[in-house]
C-alpha cells in the first residue's frame, strides 16, 4: 500500500480509498505511539477523562482532515461510544484510540480504527496496531488482510476445543447488561476450552478473523467497537449474528462473531 496520501477530484474506488484510509490510521497510530510509555496516573474521574481526551485529540487531529478529504460529503460520528443505526448515506466511524484505557496504563492492547459505513453497512475498514506495526484491512467482497496476507477464520468445529472471548461493553453499563455478561462468561466456562475477558472488542475480533480464537460475543456495545471487526470477520469467512443467532445490525442488543463450525454451539451456550 502506498504511504502517500492522495486526493483527487474524481471518484476514488473503494479499494483505493481503503489504501488511503490505512495510511491515515498508520499516521495517527505513530502519533499515539510517541505518547505511549509510562503509566498515566489519575486520581479522579475528571482527570481520567482529560487523559483519554488528550489521546483521542492527538489521533483525531490527523484522522479527521485526512478522511474528510477522502470523502468530503461523508458524515462523521463524533462519539465512539454511540450505538444504533446511522442516518442514510456515508459515515466515517472512527475510534481514534481503541483501548484508550490500556494505552494510559502502558498495556499493549490498543489500536486506531477507521470504518466507512454506507447505508448502515460497513464497506471498508482499517485497524492499525502501532506497537506491532500491523494493519488489518477489509473491503466488502474483496476479503480481509493482515498487511498483504489474506485472513481466514478457524476451521474448529468443537466449542469444547475453542478459545472464546468477550469484552466489557462500556463503563457505567446498565446492571441488567452487566449481569448478563457475567452469566454468559459462566456458561462459556462450562462449554469452551478457554475464556478470555478483556478490552477492547476490536482486538478480539481481529483474532477471530485471523483464526487465533474461535468466537467472540458482547452485549450492547458501540458501533466503533463492533463494525470494524464485523467486516473483518465476515470477509475472513466467519459468521456474525446476535447472541440468539438472528442477523446482527447496529441496533441489535448483542453481538456474536464465530468460526462457522462453532456458531450453533456458541448460540446454544449463550442462550442458557
Amino acid at each position: 500500500m502506498s504511504e502517500t496520501l492522495q486526493t483527487t477530484d474524481v471518484a476514488t474506488s473503494d479499494a483505493d480509498l481503503l489504501d488511503q484510509t490505512a495510511v491515515a490510521v498508520r499516521a495517527a497510530g505513530s502519533a499515539l505511539r510517541a505518547r505511549f510509555g509510562d503509566v498515566v496516573r489519575y486520581r479522579t474521574r475528571e482527570e481520567l477523562m482529560r487523559a483519554l481526551a488528550a489521546n483521542d485529540d492527538t489521533a483525531l487531529d490527523i484522522l479527521r482532515p485526512r478522511l474528510t478529504r477522502l470523502r468530503p460529503d461523508a458524515g462523521w460520528v463524533e462519539d465512539e461510544l454511540d450505538g444504533g443505526a446511522l442516518p442514510p448515506g456515508e459515515w466515517w466511524v472512527v475510534d481514534p484510540a481503541e483501548g484508550n484505557v490500556n494505552h494510559l496504563h502502558a498495556l499493549p492492547e490498543w489500536a486506531v480504527t477507521a470504518t466507512l459505513v454506507r447505508e448502515n453497512k460497513p464497506v471498508l475498514t482499517a485497524v492499525h496496531l502501532p506497537l506491532t506495526g500491523e494493519t488489518y484491512t477489509a473491503l466488502t467482497g474483496a476479503g480481509a488482510h493482515l498487511d498483504d496476507r489474506p485472513l481466514h477464520v478457524s476451521r474448529t468445529t468443537d466449542l469444547g476445543l475453542s478459545i472464546v472471548a468477550t469484552s466489557q461493553a462500556r463503563p457505567d453499563e446498565d446492571e441488567k447488561v452487566v449481569r448478563r455478561v457475567g452469566s454468559s462468561i459462566t456458561a462459556m466456562l462450562f462449554d469452551a476450552l478457554v475464556v478470555r475477558t478483556s478490552v477492547p472488542a476490536t482486538l478480539h475480533l481481529l483474532n477471530v478473523a485471523a483464526g487465533r480464537i474461535d468466537a467472540f460475543w458482547q452485549f450492547a456495545g458501540a458501533r466503533a467497537d463492533l463494525l470494524p471487526g464485523a467486516l473483518l470477520v465476515t470477509e475472513s469467512g466467519g459468521r456474525i449474528s446476535d447472541a440468539e443467532g438472528r442477523p446482527w445490525t447496529p441496533q441489535s442488543e448483542s453481538f456474536l462473531a464465530t468460526a462457522p463450525g462453532v456458531h450453533t454451539q456458541a448460540v446454544a451456550a449463550l442462550s442458557r
